[in-house]
């Protein structure tokens, strides 16, 4: 049985205490060691002897006093054997999840404790008025108080979690406090010199459409260089990628809810420095507080650092999932597939019967469970109209989701229905009418922040909406942050510049690929994402006629649909992609009104949306990527390139071994259309040739 390396050092040098702590990896290659220098805490990883991250500072700083200095090493103890780590996650990367992992944790003493804080004002003239308060000038330290907490790690092979767990703090007034409110986390991110950066910053709060931002839609950098300021000002949106000299490293946070608000990075600070940050004042239109309030004893979030020598564990890791709980046991079972959305393409004047007919009739032809139905269907269709269509969709074999606005008084959204998600009362009373007509799930848009607050009112939301049997998408959401494994009835999130930008601009349709190559490596590495992407239309509009031009080929259209994780898929695809589901060489698909290839739409029959495992091929963001998922027994190999050249690649596939025979999507080279063809494989690798902004999908 491997041990756990604990070292635990006292030392003076020039007369500065340090006492320090270490634990590797149960493969023995990663390795974190705690600092305590002159009274404060702070941490460094290393993989492979290379350092992934340099001596940064932990702590926080709540009401009850400053936890990030004069503190004393109480104890550090690390678990002697590999604690295991197994359980089942249906709707992600990777259904049977077998680890294992070492801990470390630090127990510090002393700090900084507050007074009250407080002062009272006498009110003159009155015995029995017991007074007025107001805040006293700066903090006041009471020496008679000892502050403590745990600062635990825990440390996979290639991840690393950490969080501070608070027992109750002494209080003189109260002898004990059972709440604390966290003003500020010094938690830090040192990295390497020379380390360049994958970021999307965070926009400023209040701005974009109807005042709904920050919605974790704002484009990446690519391999910049750590001084450069963000776009806003305001740091980066987790999850944040960094490439080191030697190693890469993901940094991200998991297991929040209503108890905690989401965070993110700052600026670089210099000397390779960033740090938390809690959420902007200005969110959710001012409402709410930035700071994070508990009970005690609590901990907070886990934040997360994902670390290799290659991609590969970053677009693997299951870090998000490992160490959270579910928060609720379900009733109900949650059945997972795909489904059409009328908006996407045909915008809001498709939010009528006539066309969700249409939509309706493609998901059945399509062999699809689900329709959604977008914003204003309140006006436009009406709920007796609603209620008619649900039926009638169920009588085709088909399931519906419902559009509603998150909103009540932190933004000036006004496609309805709006102000009832935002409502204890009258969401739950629209639940219990949607159960009641046996629609399956909601999509919720336009949250703008990340305040506890917030979090709570995600929360909320589905946790009514578990109670109704009603799956959940949000929109203009906030990352998810472990929710797959905490909510039962957590469908996906969109936070990232999804799909209709496509639509909006021949910008966003121009740089497709550049997206799609990079997506696996940051954002859907650590959720579920609801893209609701794979264009068949050449021309992003109604009929196939006028709208942006797609710059992709049909077949990434189709290895995005491998690329892109989300347990349901609401596809771009419109009604106009069957034509008579006859494939003819004659047949002009750019041409306005014309189909989709019959072999691209029997692909998206047939494609999975739930995956048993994911495996990282080959890849660099926003250049080109080769993944694999599989699903069941049959496994799915795709790629697609954005390098602006023709990309030949030799690509090993251990999956599969010599002679089988694979059935493979591919570009022509010349024409750029889709062709389907057998390929046999000979034991050691493929060679591919993807044209720019193209693509290619094996089967088997």
């Amino acid at each position: 049985m491997k041990k756990t390396l604990l070292i635990l050092l006292l030392s003076c040098v020039q007369g500065v205490c340090a006492q320090d702590a270490s634990v590797k990896s149960p493969d023995g290659r990663m390795k974190v060691d705690f600092f305590l220098r002159s009274g404060k805490p702070s941490y460094s990883i290393t993989y492979d002897g290379h350092p992934a991250l340099l001596e940064s500072p932990l702590g926080f700083v709540a009401n009850t006093g400053d936890f990030s200095q004069s503190l004393q090493m109480v104890k550090a103890t690390a678990s002697d054997t590999p604690q295991p780590l197994r359980y089942t996650l249906e709707r992600s990367k990777q259904s049977e999840v077998e680890k294992e992992y070492h801990t470390l944790q630090v127990t510090l003493s002393g700090g900084e404790a507050y007074a009250s804080g407080f002062r009272r004002i006498a009110t003159e003239g009155k015995a029995n008025d017991p007074g007025t308060y107001e805040q006293a000038a700066g903090p006041q330290i009471d020496k008679g108080l000892t502050l403590t907490y745990t600062i635990e790690f825990r440390v996979e092979n290639n991840d690393v979690a950490l969080r501070y767990c608070i027992p109750n703090q002494p209080s003189r007034a109260n002898g004990k406090t059972f709440s604390i409110r966290i003003l500020d986390e010094k938690t830090g991110f040192r990295l390497p010199e020379g380390t360049t950066t994958f970021l999307t910053p965070q926009s400023h709060a209040m701005i974009g459409w109807k005042g709904t931002k920050p919605s974790y839609e704002e484009g990446y950098g690519y391999d910049e260089p750590m001084d450069r300021k963000s776009q806003y000002g305001h740091g980066y949106t987790f999850p944040c990628l960094f490439k080191a000299k030697d190693l890469w490293v993901l940094v991200s946070e998991t297991d929040v809810d209503s108890r905690y608000c989401g965070s993110r990075l700052s600026d670089h600070l210099g000397e390779g420095r960033y740090k938390l940050e809690f959420p902007m004042p200005e969110e959710n239109g001012g409402n709410g507080t930035s700071e994070s309030a508990m009970s005690l004893p609590g901990q907070t979030p886990w934040r997360t650092l994902t670390i290799g020598n290659t991609l590969k564990p970053i677009v693997e890791t299951t870090i998000p999932w490992d160490f959270v709980q579910p928060r609720y046991a379900s009733k109900h079972r949650y059945e997972f597939g795909k489904g059409t959305w009328s908006w996407i393409v045909w915008q809001d004047n498709s939010i009528n019967v006539e066309d969700q007919k249409k939509y309706i009739a493609l998901s059945k032809a399509m062999g699809y469970r689900y329709v959604l139905i977008d914003n204003w269907w309140d006006n436009n269709i009406g709920r007796e109209g609603m209620e008619e269509l649900v039926r009638y969709a169920q009588s085709q074999g088909v399931d519906v989701f419902l559009w509603y606005s998150s909103s009540g008084w932190w933004n000036d959204i006004e496609q309805g229905p709006i102000n009832i998600m935002s409502n204890a009362i009258t969401r739950k009373a629209e639940m219990r009418w949607m159960h009641s007509l046996g629609v399956k799930g909601i999509k919720v848009d336009f949250f703008g922040g990340d305040k506890q607050e917030t979090m709570r009112h995600y929360e909320e939301i589905l946790s009514d909406a578990d109670d109704n049997g009603l799956m959940v998408i949000f929109h203009g959401c906030t990352i998810p942050r472990g929710w797959e494994r905490m909510y039962p009835n957590y469908v996906g999130s969109e936070a990232v510049l999804a799909s209709e930008n496509i639509y909006f601009t021949q910008g966003a349709a121009d740089k497709e690929a550049k997206d799609a190559a990079t997506h696996p490596f940051i954002r859907n590495t650590i959720g579920s994402m609801e893209f609701g992407g794979c264009f068949m239309n050449r021309h992003i509009h109604k009929g196939n006629v006028g709208g942006n031009t797609r710059r992709t080929t049909d077949v990434h259209e189709l290895a995005t649909c491998i690329l892109f994780q989300n347990p349901i898929q609401n596809f771009a695809i419109t009604p106009e992609n069957l034509g008579d589901g006859q494939t003819d060489e004659r047949i002009d698909y750019n041409a306005p009104g014309a189909p989709a290839p019959a072999l691209c739409m029997d692909f998206l029959r047939e494609v999975p949306t739930t995956w048993d495992e994911t495996r990282f091929i080959t890849g660099y963001p926003g250049r080109y990527v080769v993944l694999a998922r599989r699903s069941g027994t049959t496994w799915y190999v795709c790629g697609t390139n954005a390098t602006g050249e023709t990309l030949k690649l030799s690509i090993p596939l251990s999956m599969w071994g010599k002679g089988d025979v694979l059935r493979m999507y591919a570009d022509n080279l010349a024409t750029r259309e889709p062709e389907l063809r057998e390929v046999k494989y000979n034991g050691k690798s493929l060679t591919v040739s993807i044209p720019d902004q193209g693509g290619f999908v094996l089967v088997k």
